[in-house]
Formats: structure tokens, C-alpha cells, sequence
């Protein structure tokens, strides 16, 4: 049986079934069908301040249902405001359908207002781009929903014509293609070499990253470990892989010199390395070839083959991270791991490490905050030095829940997916860590929370400067330059804008405004005022 309807209706129900519920953006004449068509299949469209807060919306909402993110942007400038965002969808590994309203292209030849190749800008910084045709629209729909979400998931982009928006088609319910049967390494030499090394490995390794959350491999991850005595290191985008209140957990690593320094000679003394879904893109410079292959046993477990040259692995397997992970451990058993209790030592070390028992300072803000909130907390931490230190102090106990731009390292990120986190699961409770400058570059998405109704508690990190950056610059023995701005009264501007604020500098004060936030029905900012300095000896 089929029925004609147009172009944007059946964009609006084969994203449907891909389970999409949410898409965002700000309108334009250009894809005001498509909105429609959208809406008439039951996706919800919301109205952001800003394309790229858009876009971190969306990618909330797929950290939560599991379904591709939809930006929606419209011709010229809009388009061009969703390009940082989905630069970010591509190297964070974020599923994300992008379409933007596009110009036909017979008017092209005599009509150039607003009009450049959207093509030629997203190309490079999506999985695939395609121009939305007059015909096979379902099989595109589908195709770009199999894109984003295959393998290492990422960004495709969809240019819709204006005119082929309300083009009418004949349309007919068809299946999905069935997806692939998941991958299993194959049987043979590698296969049993890598098991003999894990058998006989005494000082096993994990190190686990973002492919292993996107293939849902938590499970694997911890009862592997568990059976093979192997402690986890995490990346920053895989907190939680395997809950932080674990003994074999040592947390996120990445970005941290501090961290680093406790974690690297670890590696240093493993016997037998297991790279479980560990994507490079996260880490900066100094994890370059920190082990060598002639001298250890790496094993490499994933989804896609590694080009970086980051690392180097003696074993590598292209395969689904639980099927990889089962056939290593499958009638496989060693014995007795790290005598020497050094994974014990180091994670006993990290607990006070970067400042969690200081009077006050970052860290002493984020226990305060962790210790006062449900288990199940989600947070969100925008670039900066706070979420360098907030990645290894925050305790994180299941994938999905410490979020953050990892891999571009993007700010003005934190509110935005703070706010999709919590429009997709409202009875979660949703935090979102920011410093001042990330968050006044987004100030206009406090008005969406507001019109959503969105109780999402913002912790503002105010010292009135580009902590990081300045850091930098002072060991660098330069000026501050670029880097220091007033202090805004944060906790004014909320109450200005629909939400409550306080401003606290101390502990007890912190514990009384959280306790407050989490009972109220509106977004609560909680401005807390550190010193200039606060990070330093601490990331």
C-alpha cells in the first residue's frame, strides 16, 4: 500500500523509525517544509539560539536514546554556523544527521544571495555528503542513518533543495536493510597468539576507549577485566566503561601531564597491553609510541583500522569490540596479576591528587558535588582547565554520563549538551561544568533552558580569565594577552533570565546550593568564585 507525500514527510518518517525524536536548529524559509515534515512524524523540533548549540543538543539527546543526533540548518548563514559542531560529530565519533536548506539549483545560475556550496564546506568534515534527490529518498534516509552509525560513527550531511522539500512521491512502508551480523576475529595464528599472551600475561593492561561505549561493550569490558586481574584506564569519552568505584578502574586519562606521570609508568610495567576500542584522537602529544612493540605484547581490538600511527600494536583485529573481547577470553584463564599491588597504589595515589582534599579550589568543588548527587548523575564539562581535572577527579560509574568535545576540544559545549541530556531524559539529574568564558559564549542557550522548562543545574568555574590559556602563556613568560575579561555576576544574570543563582566560596555554601538545585523546577547557575592560579600543580 502507498500513499503520496512529499519529500519532507518521508525525510520526517524514515528518521522516525531510526528512532529520532528531537532534531534542532533554528528555522529559515529554506526548510520550513522540512520542519513541518518533521514535526507531522512525531520528531519534535527545537528551537536553539545558535546552529553549533544546536548541533550539542543533538548530541545529548544521542548519549541518552541511542539514536543519531539531527541538526537542521538553514541556507547561507545557518549553514555555516553548524560547520564547528559537526567538525566536532566527526572527531568525537558522535552520529549526527546534518541537512541543511539549500537553493535549487536552476536558481543558482542567476540568483547568488546567500548562496555558497554547502557541499564543498561539509565534505571534509562528514562521513559522506549528498544532495537530496528526486527520488530513492527513503534508501538516502537510510543510507545516511547507516553511515552516521556504523563502525566509528560521525556526521552526514544532507543538502535539501527547497523545491525538492514539498516534491511529491509515491511512498511505501519497506524494511530497513538488515544490519550486519556483528564481526568475529577470525580463527587462527593471531587469534591464538593473542590468547597465550594473555595467559601468560602477570601485569595485564586495558586501556579502553570511545569505540568500545559506542558498541556497547561496558559489560564485556568489566567482566573481562575482572576475570584476567586487568586494571582499566579509560580515555576521557569512555568514563565509566567500567564503573570508578571498582578496584581494577584507574580512570580517565587523556589530556592531564598530572595524570600522566602516575598512569605512564604503569604502562611502562605491563606485560600485555589490551587496546579494547582506543581511538588516539583524545590524547595529546605526550601518549605517542609510549610503549614499543619489540619489547611488549600489544593487542588491538577494533571497529575500524587506525591510520594515527599514534601507537603501534603487534596484534590488531577489525571486529566488534564484545565478539573481539569473548573470543580472547572464551576457555582462556591466567593467574595471578600486579603482585605487587602497583594498579592499588596508583589509584590510592589519584584520590588525592590533583586537590580533592584542598579547603576549596576545582577539585574540592567537584567531590563536594559528587558526593551530595544521585549515582546516576549526568554531567557535562566544557574545554578548559576544569575539565582536564574535573575528567580524572570526577567519578564516573557508567558510560554516557561524564560527556565533553574529547577530540576537537571545543568550547561553549557543556549547556548545550546539558540541555539535550536532560529534554531526553528528564528525571535524570543533569550538570553542566563550565568556566565563565565558556559559558558567556553561549548565554543565549539560558533562554532555552528557560523556555523548555529544563531544570539543569550550571556550575560556573569563575575566575575571570581563560584559565588554561593563561596558565600556558605564564609558563611560557609572557604577558596575559587575550585572556582576561571581568567578573560577571552569573548568579544576577540567572535570576534576570528565568533560572536561580548564588554565588559560593566554600564548601558548606556549595553543599546547601546544590542540595537546593536539585529540588528545583527551574535551571539553577551555582557561580563558584576560585582563585587565579587554581590549577596549577593540579591538571
Amino acid at each position: 500500500m502507498s500513499e503520496t507525500i512529499r519529500t519532507a514527510d518521508i525525510i520526517g518518517r524514515r528518521l522516525y523509525d531510526a528512532g529520532v525524536r528531537f532534531a534542532f536548529g533554528i528555522p529559515g524559509g529554506e526548510v520550513l517544509t522540512l520542519i513541518d515534515g518533521l514535526e507531522k512524524a512525531g520528531i519534535r523540533f527545537i528551537l536553539s539560539k545558535h546552529e553549533n548549540a544546536a548541533g550539542f543538543m543533538a548530541e545529548g539527546v544521542y548519549h541518552i536514546t541511542g539514536a543519531p543526533g539531527v541538526l537542521i540548518a538553514t541556507v547561507g548563514p545557518g549553514a555555516a554556523n553548524a560547520v564547528n559542531v559537526t567538525a566536532n560529530a566527526l572527531q568525537d565519533r558522535v552520529p549526527m544527521i546534518v541537512i541543511t536548506g539549500c537553493v535549487d539549483l536552476a536558481d543558482t545560475v542567476t540568483y547568488n544571495h546567500q548562496v555558497f556550496d554547502h557541499r564543498a564546506v561539509f565534505s571534509p568534515i562528514c562521513k559522506e555528503s549528498f544532495t537530496v534527490p528526486n527520488g530513492y529518498v527513503p534508501q538516502l534516509i537510510d543510507k545516511a542513518v547507516a553511515i552516521a552509525t556504523e563502525g566509528r560513527p560521525g556526521p552526514v550531511h544532507l543538502d535539501l533543495p527547497i523545491a525538492m522539500s514539498a516534491q511529491l512521491h509515491e511512498f511505501s512502508l519497506n524494511e530497513y536493510r538488515p544490519l550486519p551480523a556483528p564481526v568475529r576475529p577470525a580463527k587462527g595464528i593471531n587469534l591464538d597468539t593473542a590468547r597465550e599472551w594473555l595467559s601468560a600475561a602477570d601485569r595485564p593492561l586495558m586501556i579502553v576507549g570511545v569505540d568500545a561505549v559506542n558498541q556497547n561493550a561496558s559489560q564485556s569490558v568489566t567482566e573481562f577485566a575482572k576475570k584476567f586481574g586487568a586494571p582499566v584506564i579509560s580515555t576521557y569519552k569512555a568514563k565509566g566503561i567500567i564503573s570508578e568505584d571498582e578496584a581494577l578502574s584507574l580512570g580517565g586519562a587523556g589530556l592531564s601531564p598530572l595524570g600522566d606521570k602516575t598512569l605512564i609508568p604503569l604502562i611502562e610495567e605491563a606485560d600485555f597491553i589490551l587496546l579494547v576500542g582506543y581511538d588516539p584522537i583524545e590524547m595529546r602529544n605526550g601518549w605517542r609510541s609510549i610503549w614499543n612493540t619489540a619489547e611488549k605484547n600489544v593487542v588491538e581490538i577494533l571497529v575500524s583500522p587506525e591510520y594515527s600511527y599514534m601507537h603501534t600494536s603487534s596484534i590488531m583485529f577489525i571486529c566488534d569490540i564484545v565478539e573481539g573481547l569473548e573470543a580472547l577470553s572464551k576457555n582462556n584463564s591466567n593467574g595471578e596479576t600486579w603482585i605487587n599491588k602497583e594498579p592499588a597504589i596508583v589509584k590510592k595515589e589519584t584520590a588525592s591528587l590533583y586537590g580533592q582534599n584542598d579547603p576549596w579550589g576545582p577539585a574540592a568543588i567537584a567531590v563536594t558535588i559528587r558526593s551530595s548527587t544521585p549515582r546516576d548523575t549526568v554531567v557535562t564539562m566544557d574545554s578548559g582547565a576544569h575539565r582536564i581535572l574535573l575528567s580524572q577527579v570526577w567519578e564516573t560509574y557508567e558510560p554516557h554520563s561524564a560527556l565533553q568535545s574529547s577530540a576537537l576540544c571545543t568550547m561553549g559545549c557543556a549547556l548545550p549538551i546539558a540541555t539535550g541530556v536532560k529534554l531526553a531524559s528528564p528525571q535524570r539529574q543533569v550538570i553542566a561544568f563550565t568556566g565563565d568564558g565558556g559559558l558567556e559564549m553561549v548565554l543565549g542557550e539560558l533562554v532555552t533552558l528557560r523556555d523548555l522548562k529544563l531544570p539543569v543545574i550550571v556550575v560556573v568555574f569563575v575566575d575571570a580569565s581563560l584559565a588554561l590559556i593563561e596558565k600556558k602563556q605564564r609558563e611560557m613568560n609572557y604577558k596575559n594577552a587575550g585572556v582576561d575579561m571581568n567578573e560577571t555576576d552569573f548568579a544576577v544574570l540567572a535570576n534576570a533570565l528565568g533560572g536561580h543563582g548564588i554565588t559560593v566560596e566554600n564548601r558548606d555554601a556549595l553543599e546547601s546550593a546544590i542540595k537546593n538545585a536539585l529540588v528545583s523546577d527551574v535551571y539553577t547557575i551555582i557561580a563558584c568564585k576560585v582563585p587565579r592560579g587554581s590549577y596549577d600543580g593540579r591538571i
